[in-house]
Parts: structure tokens; C-alpha cells; sequence
């Protein structure tokens, strides 16, 4: 827990500080002896004359034990190396938390004719903590036994077996994780295991309906074997939680409502203030210089985004438990969990109601309230603060722009609120994006004539994580070096002659990045002459979507996803003056709904220009099978042309206006406030037929 979003993470790999060399400790942290004896050991099966790809698998093992005071994972894999490729498996790597314990290794062997090689009797592990994610500001504390395996050929059997704790530092009297069986297993033996030591020790399990073949129970073990899987890949396009297949989860905890207290005891616990202290005094200081709840909270966010850097720390019982928020404020680092307490510490000192929420970055939540009860399935903690009988979300470890937000800057499904009392999981009302995560706005100023390089200028709108992702990338740069970078990439190509200017700005209170660039080009003129030519519009044309359809072997009834999304294309062209505005014309309008998406776009011609907006944004987060179907046929008609102005001057084209004339017709690039009102980028801004 603690890690941030695929966007926002790589970003700070330009920031972070070097500290990639290995750091070595003692071989004896890496024991040897038999396997447990609660391991029941797979006889290996040879490898078929006819055997084809990178290994075959003589046998592989996965089996977790539970005893009542710890979590341990016996590893066993056996395989026979196929292609020179396959070589790369003698790269061992083990890795491991040391708070959690030392691994065992059983045996490392080369299986080689009729001759067994113990490649443990020359050589040993050399044992690295060398935080290898530290560019992606990740402290995990984990350390890796590696040894590179001399002497493998293409035709041995590599065997590798080990045992390594995997229990919780935080929660020692809880055991939960999940088995899975990967969905295009390499071919061979598989065997996936659940035991534990007595019946107290049994704790509740789940077992998807596809491993029912596979299944054998005793009366202190699950045990799933199979032998060449065939491959089982979820549907295509379908929700994340049809992911959850062949899948085997166990966990201890006997409801959501006991992981959302006992966290909740962690997070109160690490974010109480001793007297007179310095957290307490920054406080009143926000108090003082802001009125307003709201005012407040923001400020709370900033002081928290900006002055304490993002760096994950989990060593030693820090994968799950925040340090204090005195400890985080002290030296001015921390990660999800020592940003989260720092933000309660300052809200309850400033009389705001809030609490931490377990999320999920990663995108797993999806189903969330069918699974077992499991820390494992989040991996990072936001704050949720009620403000005048509203709800507002605060995310520490995004940039210092952000501000408290009725939404989530990522789109999560499920939650878990950390209470006193104990909460269930919640599922949060999905809605269409209220504004464009991006608008374009493309202005062609070809009044000097088709012969002559247009002006033009560009300018993007960009909010939600991307727009963060721009203020982290830009605001690192100066004015100069941004305009530089982009005079190097576009000059000379694309359609740019020149570039004149490049300004950016982050809009705090719009949450939006703003990036305008002016320059000039000459337009692509299509079938150019003296007195005619043709004009295909940037932003203007629609790709056809993907048809929705699956292999006949997946689940044909399964609903299909949608990614919410909801864009705007502005392109104005002024016309040239030695022109007639009357024998410019432009291709038709666009208006259609399909696979839950709305596509539209709207032209009109006036005022010596020919204005265009283009708008894609998505209705329904699923749509049925059935409307998946319905749509595929009507998939052929989808016109994808792109938008076209043509200048004839044998043909007088009389002027018409999509958008509602009340609302004024179509609007220029240059003629509203698309940062403040993009009512033309609303899909409902209407038709005039």
C-alpha cells in the first residue's frame, strides 16, 4: 500500500534520488535444509520426444501454509529448458522481507542424462538489498538472494525449490492471499496448494467454479493439479472482474467491517498530535490565514503535496503500517500512509470531519464486493473530508495543484472507508465525465490566401490524471527550455513552418493544464488551384470503434467495458479574403450513439469563417451483450469521414447551423472561454435539423 497511480509514478523517476548501488549483507540470511513437513513433494513428469516452446514444466508447486503464528510459500519448479532462451531461468532470484523472516532453499539442481548436478555444492547466493523501484521513489526493504546458474544448456532440467515467509509483519495473527492459475500456463505439471496446521488454523476460502475439476481436499489442505492447462483468457473486453478466474482466495479476516477497524486503529493511532506540537501550530496558522472549511482543507492538501515528498517506505512493518505523522513531518518524506495521517492530523486539528479510504491504484476493484475479505486487494489510501455536508477527496501524494475534489482524480469502483465501528465495502456511483478531459482548439488563419503559409495556433486543455502528468513533465522546465523542446520536435514537420511561441500554464482552480503554441504552416490544400482547393480539418474525423465480438469459446453473455472517456475538438478556419464566403462549403454533420459512446460534430459558416466542434464522450461504463450485437450491425454505417471544407467558386453553398441558433450557432476557437464554459463541448448543446 502506498504505491502511486501508472501515470503519476514514472514522473518522478527524473527527481529521485540515485541510490541504485547494491547494498550487501550476510549469505547466512539465506538458510538450507529439507523441505517443511508439511510439504507433500510432486513426482516430476517427463517431458514428451515431441515438446515444443520455451520449457516444458516437469513439475511446479505452489503451496501456502498456515500455522497459527506464521504465513510461509514452498516454491517448487522443475523444467526442462527448450529454446536458448529458456536459459535465462538460471538468472535465480528469491526474493523476500526480511521483518517476515529468512527463506530456506531446499535444493538448486541440473538434471542433465542420467547425472544430477547440485550446482549448491560450488557455488552460493549473493544477497542484494538493492531497492531497485528507488527511481520510482520506492523504499520496500526487500532483499533478493541471486546466484547465476554456470554451466546450463539448452535440454537440462533446471530444479529449484525453496520456502520463504509471506505473512504480514503488521497483521501476524492474520493470513490472507489468493492462488492463482495463470491463463496460458506454460505446458507441464502445476500444482497449487492451501494447508494449514490445525482446524483453528482453517481459514475461509473461495474457489472460482472453473477449478472444480481440478480440485481434491483433504482434511487440512486444498490442493488443485493440473496437467498441460488449457488456456483460459477472459473475455475480451470484458469488466476487470471477470479477470478473477481460476483463482483460489483464503483470508482469515471474517469481514470488511474488521480490516476497516483494524486499519482504522492504525491510521488514529498514527495520526494523534502530542502537545505543543509543530503540526498543531501549522494548523493555526491555516486556520488564521483561511475563513473557510474548504479553504482550509485546501490549504491542508498543499502543505501536505508540496512540502513532504512522495517516497514509499516499506521496511520492517512499513508495507501496512503509516508511520506517525509527527515522524513524517519531521523529515519531510513519506508515502500514501504518511501523507494520509498527516492530512487527518492537520483536518482534525482544524475541526474537519474525515477519514482515510482504502482504494485501489491498479484498477483491481472492480468486483471487490464478491471477494473475500483482503488488505491485498488495495494498494493505496486517500482521504475522504466531509465540508458543509459535502464530500470531498484528498489525495497527498499527487502533485501540490491538486485541491480537494467531489470526484476522485481516478475512477474507482469500491472503496473501504477506515471507521471506528467498522465499515463495509462501497461502491461509488459511476457518472459521465461532467467536462472534456481534453480540448483541443486548432485555428487556421488563412485570410492571406490559399498560396500563403497560414497562422496558426493551438491549444490544448487537459485535465484529471493526464493534466496532473503535464504539470508534474512541464512545470519541472523552464519558459525557454519548454519552448525549445517543442520548437525542436514540431518545426518543420506536421504542419508547423514555424514556431513562434510555446506558453504553458496549470490552472489551479480549473484543474486543468493549459499549453498554447502559435506558429505558422502551410495547410495540406488538397486539389489547390488559383480558385479551389480542398481542406481536410485537424480533429475533425472519427475513427470507427472496435467491433465488440469474442472468441466463441469465451463468455459470450458477459457484459462490455467502457473506458470513461470525454473529448472535444475545436477547429476554426478563417477563410481567405480574396474568397467568397458563399463558395466555401463544408461535408456533413455527425451525430450518433453506439457501444455507449456518443460521437458528434457540428459545423457552421459565418463572419469569414468555418467553425467546426467535434465531441466524443462515453454514456455507459458497461453496455449488455445484447446492445453489443445490436450495435455490431450497425457498425458498417458508422460514417468515420473526416471533416472536409472545399472552396468552389462555380457553387453558391447556402449556409446552415447544426447548433441551436438560439445558442448562437457553432463558436469560434477565438470566441468563448473553453477553459471557464465549454458549453460547446456539451453533447446536449444541440442540433438545429
Amino acid at each position: 500500500m502506498g504505491t502511486l497511480s501508472a501515470t503519476i509514478r514514472p514522473l518522478l523517476a527524473a527527481t529521485a534520488f540515485a541510490m541504485a548501488t547494491p547494498a550487501f549483507v550476510h549469505a547466512q540470511d539465506v538458510l538450507q535444509g529439507p523441505p517443511p513437513p508439511w510439504v507433500e513433494v510432486l513426482e516430476p513428469v517427463a517431458a514428451p520426444e515431441d515438446a515444443r516452446g520455451m520449457i516444458f514444466l516437469n513439475r511446479q508447486q505452489t503451496q501456502v501454509h498456515l500455522d497459527g503464528e506464521e504465513q510461509s510459500t514452498y516454491s517448487l519448479m522443475h523444467a526442462t529448458l527448450l529454446h536458448p532462451n529458456a536459459l535465462q531461468l538460471g538468472n535465480i532470484g528469491i526474493t523476500w522481507n526480511p521483518a517476515a523472516g529468512s527463506p530456506t532453499v531446499h535444493q538448486l539442481r541440473i538434471h542433465r542424462g542420467g547425472d544430477i548436478i547440485d550446482v549448491l555444492a560450488d557455488n552460493s547466493f549473493e544477497i542484494l538489498r538493492r531497492e531497485d523501484q528507488l527511481e520510482m521513489a520506492m523504499l520496500d526493504g526487500l532483499l533478493t538472494a541471486v546466484l547465476r546458474v554456470p554451466d546450463l544448456r539448452v535440454g537440462d532440467e533446471l530444479e529449484l525449490a525453496y520456502t520463504v515467509p509471506t505473512g504480514s509483519p503488521t497483521l501476524t495473527d492474520r493470513d490472507y492471499g489468493l492462488l492463482m492459475l495463470a491463463p496460458e500456463p506454460m505446458p507441464g505439471l502445476v500444482q497449487l496448494r492451501l494447508s494449514w496446521q490445525d482446524e483453528e488454523d482453517r481459514p475461509q476460502v473461495r474457489l472460482t467454479d472453473d477449478l472444480a475439476p481440478m480440485i481434491t481436499r483433504s482434511d487440512n489442505a486444498i490442493t488443485i493439479d493440473v496437467l498441460s492447462a488449457e488456456p483460459l483468457t477472459p473475455p475480451r473486453d470484458a469488466p476487470p472482474r471477470y479477470h478473477w478466474q481460476r483463482m483460489m482466495e483464503f483470508s482469515d479476516f471474517d469481514s470488511w467491517q474488521s480490516i476497516s477497524n483494524r486499519f482504522d486503529t492504525l491510521f488514529d493511532n498514527a495520526s494523534a498530535l502530542p502537545a505543543g506540537s509543530p503540526l498543531a501550530q501549522e494548523a493555526a496558522r491555516i486556520a488564521r490565514n483561511n475563513a473557510t472549511q474548504l479553504e482550509r482543507a485546501n490549504a491542508a492538501l498543499e502543505l501536505v503535496a508540496k512540502q513532504v515528498r512522495y517516497v514509499y517506505v516499506g521496511l520492517n512493518t512499513g508495507a501496512l503500517t503509516p508511520a506517525s505523522a509527527e515522524e513524517t513531518w519531521e523529515r519531510r518524506y513519506g508515502d500514501c500512509k504518511g501523507k494520509t495521517v498527516l492530512l487527518l492530523a492537520l483536518l482534525n486539528e482544524l475541526g474537519i470531519e474525515a477519514e482515510a479510504v482504502l482504494v485501489s491504484n491498479e484498477g483491481i476493484d472492480d468486483g471487490l464486493d464478491a471477494l473475500l475479505p483482503s488488505p491485498a486487494l488495495f494498494d493505496h489510501v486517500v482521504v475522504r473530508a466531509t465540508i458543509d455536508g459535502e464530500q470531498y477527496w484528498l489525495d497527498g501524494t499527487l502533485p501540490g495543484v491538486t485541491v480537494p475534489s467531489q470526484r476522485p482524480v481516478l475512477p474507482y469502483r469500491w472503496v473501504l472507508p477506515l471507521t471506528e465501528g467498522g465499515s463495509a465495502v462501497e461502491e461509488l456511483e459511476w457518472t459521465p465525465l461532467e467536462q472534456p478531459e481534453t480540448i483541443v482548439l486548432y485555428e487556421i488563419d488563412a485570410r492571406e490566401g490559399i498560396e500563403t503559409p497560414a497562422k496558426l495556433r493551438q491549444t490544448t486543455i487537459v485535465r484529471g490524471i493526464d493534466g496532473l502528468a503535464e504539470y508534474a513533465r512541464y512545470s519541472s522546465v523552464t519558459d525557454s527550455q519548454l519552448e525549445n523542446a517543442f520548437r525542436n520536435e514540431l518545426a518543420g514537420s506536421t504542419g508547423w513552418d514555424t514556431i513562434d511561441t510555446v506558453t504553458w500554464r496549470f490552472d489551479r482552480e480549473e484543474q486543468a493544464s493549459v499549453l498554447e503554441i502559435i506558429g505558422t504552416g502551410m495547410p495540406d490544400w488538397d486539389n489547390r488551384t488559383s480558385d479551389s482547393a480542398t481542406l481536410i480539418l485537424p480533429g475533425g474525423g472519427f475513427n470507427p470503434p472496435s467491433r465488440r465480438q469474442r472468441d466463441p469459446g469465451q463468455d459470450q453473455r458477459a457484459p462490455y467495458v467502457n473506458r470513461n472517456k470525454y473529448s472535444c475538438d475545436v477547429t476554426t478556419v478563417r477563410l481567405p479574403l480574396d474568397t467568397k464566403q458563399e463558395n466555401w462549403s463544408f461535408n456533413s454533420d455527425f451525430d450518433t450513439q453506439i457501444y455507449g459512446t456518443i460521437y458528434r460534430r457540428m459545423f457552421d459558416r459565418r463572419d469569414g469563417a468555418i467553425r467546426m466542434v467535434r465531441i466524443m464522450q462515453t454514456q455507459d461504463r458497461e453496455i449488455d451483450s445484447e446492445l453489443a450485437e445490436r450495435d455490431n450491425r450497425r457498425l458498417p454505417d458508422f460514417h468515420n469521414s473526416m471533416a472536409r471544407i472545399e472552396l468552389d467558386p462555380d457553387y453558391e453553398f447556402t449556409r446552415w447551423v447544426f447548433a441551436k441558433p438560439e445558442l448562437g450557432g457553432v463558436p469560434a476557437t477565438y470566441e468563448a472561454d473553453w477553459l471557464n464554459d465549454g458549453a460547446a463541448c456539451d453533447p446536449q448543446y444541440g442540433y438545429d435539423d
